[in-house]
């Protein structure tokens, strides 16, 4: 059960949609993997995008790191929404992700992620929602759901996907904003994934309700900057998250499962030294798989769809060192496969469309560009 659910009527209409002119430009042969595909761009002339997310009848949104949402409609117009938040495009930081409900075509809302300024200083991972009005240039009603607390300096490690969950619950990954040891501590919000009902409350089962002195949203720690992460296989939710030098990691996402940071990892510091007491410790989770040398990991997205047929329950990551996009299969999940070409440069996010095409931010070119089969 993947994070974006298509049905029928939306992959056609998406489809049909795409037809109309999406596609700026002639299509690229290439191969990933052992699977020849073609890639044809339907977006440019952006500006640091982060992510993408659908809507229903074949329109997408699109966010820009400094701070703007573009609406893309289903012929291909392009507006820009207003009304979204005030946003610190401090480094890393910025207007980050979007994701589109599944009951979008009944609630109409949308959620963001994004650092926000914080009033005692600092930044600190946000995130709102609000409702995409009716032609699609502006967001209503828009409500601030969570920030962290109590946010960091600097502008790094930000983290900021955002997973509807099987039940609906949302799901924000964290980066530990630079400090390490705050990814061991309960009381900060530094380098979770947190789990918050859908008006921002917390869920009574969330596994450190009630703990003095913890932070109730976390549903897992120890991690150190997840940049991506998707609703798998099995309604799972799994992250891909930056290592230090070396060490990035695939983890499948428990309830208050610690995954070690810093006290473990596959990688190094920087300068070479040792990460804290090595790649394993009691009580500390696994990675499912993981990359060294580092990838620099961004985006996640699971396939299920019909025009790759061998690909169903695959992952796919983004590289934003090495600028591949790379698939993910097996049991335990890791990379079999490659997409690496011009167009992928500096890969920032990755989402399967409801008509079962793979799409791509290369954050280098500006643009958005969508893989289908070759034939």
């Amino acid at each position: 059960m993947p994070n974006r659910v298509p049905s029928r009527i939306m992959s056609r209409a998406f489809a049909g949609a795409l037809a109309l002119g999406l596609t700026a430009g002639a299509a690229l042969a290439a191969s990933f993997g052992d699977t020849e595909v073609k890639i044809e761009q339907v977006a440019g002339d952006l500006r640091g995008p982060w992510a993408v997310d659908f809507l229903p009848g074949g329109g997408f949104l699109v966010t820009e790191r400094r701070g703007r949402l573009w609406h893309y409609g289903p012929a291909g117009r392009r507006q820009a929404v207003s009304n979204i938040p005030d946003v610190a495009a401090v480094g890393q930081g910025g207007l980050l992700d979007v994701m589109v409900p599944r009951d979008f075509a009944s609630s109409r809302e949308v959620f963001l992620s994004y650092a926000r300024a914080q009033e005692g200083g600092g930044q600190g991972t946000a995130l709102a929602k609000g409702r995409l009005s009716a032609d699609g240039t502006r967001l209503e009603n828009l409500t601030r759901l969570f920030q962290m607390a109590p946010g960091s300096s600097g502008g790094k490690h930000f983290g900021s996907r955002i997973v509807e969950g099987p039940e609906g619950h949302i799901f924000l990954t964290m980066g530990e904003r630079g400090d390490r040891p705050a990814a061991q501590d309960l009381s900060r919000h530094n380098g979770s994934v947190i789990r918050i009902n859908r008006d921002g409350s917390v869920p009574r089962d969330n596994p450190f309700v009630g703990r003095e002195g913890a932070q109730p949203e976390i549903w897992s720690y120890g991690h150190r900057n997840p940049q991506g992460a998707a609703l798998g296989p099995k309604g799972r939710i799994w992250v891909a998250e930056h290592g230090a030098k070396g060490g990035d990691e695939v983890n499948l996402i428990e309830k208050g499962a610690n995954y070690g940071w810093p006290v473990i990892s596959y990688g190094t510091h920087y300068s070479g030294a040792k990460i804290g007491q090595g790649t394993s410790k009691p009580g500390m989770k696994q990675p499912v798989s993981y990359w060294d040398p580092s990838i620099a990991p961004s985006g996640m997205a699971f396939y299920e769809g019909a025009l790759f047929p061998d690909w169903q329950g695959d992952a796919f990551v983004g590289s934003l060192k090495f600028d591949y996009l790379a698939r993910l299969s097996g049991d335990p999940l890791a990379q079999v496969a490659k997409l690496e070409t011009r167009e992928t440069a500096r890969v920032r996010d990755v989402a399967v469309a409801p008509d079962g095409s793979v799409w791509f931010i290369s954050e280098d070119r500006g643009a958005i560009y969508r893989v289908t089969p070759a034939d």
